[in-house]
Order: C-alpha cells, then structure tokens, then sequence
C-alpha cells in the first residue's frame, strides 16, 4: 500500500494499520458471506433438482399406478359384464364345443326313455314301464355308461318313471330331478325307496335353471305352475342347447304347460322336438309348435297302441309344417348326433300315418315290451295329495259301453288326489289314461270315484 511507502509517525502509523487490518477483515467477510451464499444456493439448487426428480419419479409412479389401477379397473369391469351377460336366447354359438352330443330315443314301446351323452357325461330322462327297467339298464351298459351324473323323472307316471327304480339301483347316481308332485303308486313308492337307498336326495328343478353336462347345457321350461288338474302338466319340460343345435324335451305336458311357457316368453325354439304325450292331440298346440319351430320330430310311442298315438291332428300339423317325422313305433332306438353345426339321425324318417283321431275312445292297456298297466304288478301313477273324492249329487247315466260291451267310462286320480271319471265326450276323455274302466257311473261312483266337471 501507498501509506506503506510513505513516512509517517508512529501513532499514525498504528492507527492506519487498525484500520487497514479492519478494511481486510471486513473485505474478507464479505467474501466469505458471498462463498457461504453461493456454497447454500448451490445446495439449495442440487436439493430442489433432487427434490424435483423425486417429485418427477414419485408422479410417474403415481401415473403409472394409476393407468394400472385403470386398467385393472377396466378388465374388471369387463370381466364382470362378460360374466353377468346372458347367453343368447336363440343360440349357444358363443360357446365353443367337443366333441359330439348323442340322443338316444331308446324305444320303449308306449312310455319315454332318453339318454344324453356329451364329454363323456350322461344323463337319463325317464326309463320307460315297470317291466323296462332292465331293457334300459342294458341299452346303457351298451353304450358303456358306468354313471348317471343326471336322472331325470318327468313326472310321476308309470310309463315314465317305471324302470327308474332298476336304473338307479344299477348304476352311480349323479343327481336325480323329479317335479313337486307325489302319488301313492307301487311305481311311485319303488322310486323313492331306490333313491333313498342309494343316500341320493330329490331336486325340484325350478324354471330357468341350467344342467351343465359336458359342453351342453339344459335349461328347465316346465312345470311352471301347481295344482293340475292332470299330472302330465307337472312333466318337466326341457331345452337342450349344443352349440348351434338345440333339442327340446316336453314329457308328456300338454296344452295347459305349453300356454304358460309360451305366457312367460321362454325360448322354445329348438331343431329337434320331442313331441308331448306321445303324439297325443292333448299336446302341440299350433301356437307352440310355431313358436318351436322345429326340423325334426321324434315321437316314442307303442306299435299298436290303444290309445291311438300319434293321432291324427298332431300328425297332419306336422306335415303342414314340413317337420321330418322319426317314430320309436316305425324305426325302434332312434339316435340323433350333433357336433354343435348339424345333426343327423341312425334313422329313416317315418311315416305321417296315425294310429287315432284323438277323439275314439281308449282302452287303458299300454303296449310296451309286450306288457300293459293294468296287468303290472305295479299300478301307473299320478300326482296326489290325499285329498278325499268328492261324492256326486247328481243321478248317475245309464250304463256306458261299446257295442262289444267295453268298458269305456275312464277312472283316474288328478293331481289334487281325487278320483275322477270320464266320460266319452268329455273334454278331458282323450288326453286321460285310465287307470280303471267302468261301464257304469255307478260303477265308478261305488270305487270312489266322482265326474268330471268337463
């Protein structure tokens, strides 16, 4: 410094040195201030870029768990819509199939017996009269069942339900499905004493419920109601989806089942009908067969029988309609095959001949495997619940019977329990199977018997 250079007295001297030390000390501070400032501002930069990546990497975790979150929401969403979508009413073609679905119409005589078979699952509907028991368990065996994961007893008739009592105690029983509805027949009783035996229990099948069996799937039309007058309405009606293919089951419901599945808009429409009642005029009303609309009808019914099945109308109703007729009657065991796109058939298409007009009076014989009802051990059966005959007021007729001297008044038990005849002409006289002749009202009044109302 200049001061340094220069002379000056001691007490100056001093002096200018405290201040010049106090000008670097300040000088020095200040520096010191401006290096510790940049030093924090430097970190604070390097803080707030690492905070700034933080943030930046904590979004992008946030978005990424939120599209993931979305998407998982999404395939929720969907899966729930796919899981809670009904299937189409007019076809399974959404449900991939394999291998083939096989319908045996096993040939009976007078009576139903029908073996499913898809993915190496059967299942049984009806087993025919008393004495078939062993035709169906054999027919079965043939076809290699070893177990009925489904048994299925359309209602409580002998010609139904007959050979169901040998069937189940042949083979490994799955389910067994029967209506809500009783009777006090040998039939009936040998029926429910099998399953029982067998630790099995009797599923009432409610409408619009689904018999998985393989890739195949049944869907339950009938019975929709309670309280029939005859039990052939309390049959448990059928829909069997494969595919494209469709078949349709009816037992042996007759008009009053068919209106109320048509009442409730259930999807009948099916390829294959099994024709109701044997053929008989009391089923396949035009309004239901148009609604089915099928291609192929089988009727099982008996060579010969009495009753006069198939009748006439049902036959000339079919042929309107440009239906292939196959005929347990004509062909014996049908088989029908679908792949899930076609079906074909072991069977010549039969003839539209009829055995009746539906309005000739009926013996109550049945042809089946060469036996009747009436000469079984076991008695046919129908719908009852205890209910006690209600006596007749009236004067009884005189006596009514065929030239021959036939019985032709016809005794049966509603489905109520009440025993009730019926006379020819009446509105329920060619739809009834008899389960008692009579050639008089007194006659059919002294068994306990009361007149129909129609």
């Amino acid at each position: 410094m200049m001061w340094k250079n220069k002379r000056f007295s001691k007490p100056v001297r001093s002096i200018l040195s405290i201040v010049s030390a106090f000008i670097f000390i300040s000088a020095a501070g200040s520096n010191g201030a401006k290096v510790s400032t940049e030093n924090t501002e430097s970190k604070n930069i390097v803080a707030s870029d690492s905070a700034k990546k933080d943030a930046s990497t904590e979004d992008k975790s946030k978005e990424a768990n939120a599209e993931g979150s979305e998407a998982k929401g999404d395939v929720s969403k969907d899966g729930a819509a796919e899981a809670t979508k009904p299937e189409s009413d007019t076809g399974n073609s959404n449900v991939s199939v394999n291998g083939t679905l096989k319908v045996h119409y096993i040939d009976v005589g007078q009576a139903d017996s029908i073996l499913i078979q898809q993915n190496g699952q059967n299942m049984l509907i009806d087993a025919g009269n008393n004495p078939d028991g062993n035709l169906v368990v054999n027919y079965l065996k043939s076809q290699g069942v070893s177990k009925l994961d489904y048994v299925i007893g359309t209602h409580p008739h002998e010609d139904h339900i007959g050979g169901l009592d040998v069937v189940i105690k042949a083979f490994n029983i799955g389910k067994v499905y029967m209506p809500k509805a009783t009777a006090t027949t040998a039939t009936f009783k040998d029926v429910v004493s099998a399953i029982s035996s067998k630790g099995l229990k009797i599923t009432t099948p409610t409408v619009g419920s689904t018999i998985n069996l393989g890739d195949a799937s049944a869907t339950i039309l009938a019975p929709n109601g309670s309280g029939y007058e005859d039990a052939n309405n309390y049959s448990i009606a059928i829909k069997l989806k494969y595919g494209n293919n469709s078949f349709l089951f009816m037992g042996d419901a007759e008009d009053v089942s068919e209106n109320e599945i048509l009442a409730k808009g259930l999807d009948v429409k099916a390829d294959v009908l099994k024709v109701g009642h044997h053929g008989s005029s009391s089923s396949t009303t035009s309004a239901f067969l148009n609604k089915v609309s099928p291609k192929y009808a089988i009727i099982s019914v008996g060579k010969g029988n009495t009753y006069g099945h198939p009748h006439k109308p049902i036959m000339d109703r079919l042929k309107a309609s440009g239906i292939t007729v196959y005929r347990t009657d004509e062909a014996g065991t049908i088989v029908a095959a679908s792949n899930g796109t076609s079906i074909t058939f072991d069977a010549k298409p039969g003839s539209y001949s009829s055995n009746g007009t539906g309005s000739s009076a009926q013996s109550s014989s049945k042809t089946s495997s060469g036996s009747s009802s009436t000469s079984s051990s076991k008695s046919s059966s129908s719908k009852t619940t205890a209910v006690a005959p209600v006596p007749r007021t009236t004067k009884p007729s005189s006596t009514t019977s065929s030239s021959s001297g036939k019985a032709l008044i016809k005794g049966n038990i509603n489905s109520k329990g009440e025993k009730i005849y019926h006379m020819p002409g009446g509105a329920y006289y060619d739809r009834t199977d008899a389960e008692e002749l009579f050639k008089t009202e007194a006659e059919a009044q002294a068994a306990g018997y009361r007149r129909s109302k129609r």
